[in-house]
């Protein structure tokens, strides 16, 4: 039986401003350290993520998800494992959440179009983008935060390599091409039988990826309009998370601060030195207010390998975190996980000529 967590009035979460991570000072890196090895998570300010920018994508996809559901459908991928497109609420299940599917429906694209040797290799974590029709000014403005946030989370993880004593490009390097996605979210209003029930909007989790940054989202109401002054103000909703101490904190960033979380893949990397914390997102305690949001996920080269760096291989470490594994099947095994791929993707982590040998040996 776990120890019950302590929960606090207000996150210690350190916060950086996006101007020091150039150049770090070693009190900004000491922050780093402290906010990616206790709490997973580091509020940035001064990001230069328009607000104007912002606004305009999230009046984009909430047309988009006014549409009837069958049009939607239409951009509906599970054949690319909702990994592009349209996905319906009720498809994502947290791995510690029982069986019960996420309140949300998301859209799921790429900054950058794969090139063809990682579609032929990884094809559904490196598919083509899926736009819908009649919104075309949906891709450049998607395009144009996702840019700002990679080009951030680049930064972070330059700044994390000097906090942890390595050389540049140490993590960095590893990233390169690897299939970076960005979702936009729409958590569903909720109903005052689900809130009586503890209904959650995302259940209990750890991202999978290696970084993610979420620049902050928006109360609206079921149609979509901002809520604006007027947004639910509830200290018992939003982004919370535990800490490596077991404690609970909120992880919401002050206003105009946007969030960064560590995810499994740089854990991994760094041997547990910095922690993918478990999150859950919560509801206002108010029915029928819904919520749009975007995460930047940064992922690890497909066929990266995966197993901590050198400095961080204690025997502890390699211990848990053994054997190394391609970046790509890590991702696809998560994917099956979490059921946005189907069980027999998992047919593909095995020698491929398995079956082959096997029917040799039984003739």
């Amino acid at each position: 039986m776990s120890p019950p967590r302590t929960v606090r009035a207000a996150p210690a979460i350190p916060l950086v401003d996006a101007g020091a991570l150039v150049d770090a000072r070693p009190e900004t890196l000491a922050k780093i350290d402290l906010a990616f090895s206790e709490y997973g998570i580091l509020h940035v300010s001064g990001h230069g993520i328009g607000e104007a920018d912002l606004a305009a994508l999230y009046r984009i996809f909430a047309a988009f998800c006014a549409r009837p559901e069958d049009e939607k459908r239409r951009i509906a991928r599970p054949d690319l494992w909702y990994q592009r497109g349209w996905s319906p609420p009720d498809t994502e299940r947290a791995i510690a959440a029982g069986g019960q599917g996420d309140f949300k429906e998301c859209f799921f694209a790429a900054l950058d179009e794969p090139a063809q040797r990682d579609r032929a290799r990884f094809p559904e974590i490196h598919a083509r983008n899926v736009w819908p029709e009649g919104l075309p000014e949906f891709a450049p403005a998607l395009r144009r935060v996702a840019a700002a946030l990679q080009d951030l989370g680049l930064a972070i993880l330059g700044a994390c390599e000097a906090a942890l004593g390595l050389g540049p490009g140490a993590i960095t390097r590893l990233l390169a091409g690897g299939p970076h996605v960005s979702r936009l979210l729409r958590y569903l209003p909720l109903d005052d039988a689900q809130l009586e029930s503890g209904v959650l909007w995302g259940e209990n989790h750890t991202d999978f990826c290696a970084l993610t940054l979420l620049p902050g989202g928006l109360f609206v109401t079921p149609e979509g309009d901002p809520l604006g002054a007027s947004a639910p103000c509830d200290p018992r909703a939003g982004l919370f998370l535990t800490t490596r101490g077991g404690d609970e904190v909120p992880g919401t960033a002050p206003a105009g601060s946007l969030v960064v979380q560590v995810g499994q893949q740089l854990e991994i990397l760094t041997g547990g030195r910095f922690l993918a914390t478990p999150h859950e997102i919560r509801a206002p305690r108010t029915p029928s207010v819904a919520r749009l949001s975007l995460a930047h996920f940064m992922h690890v080269a497909t066929e990266e390998v995966l197993f901590p760096l050198e400095p961080f291989q204690s025997a502890e470490a390699v211990e848990r975190y053994r054997p190394p594994v391609l970046a790509g099947t890590y991702d696809l095994t998560v994917l099956a996980d979490i059921d946005l791929a189907p069980p027999a993707a998992r047919e593909r982590l095995g020698y491929p000529n398995q079956a082959r040998i096997a029917s040799q040996h039984d003739t």
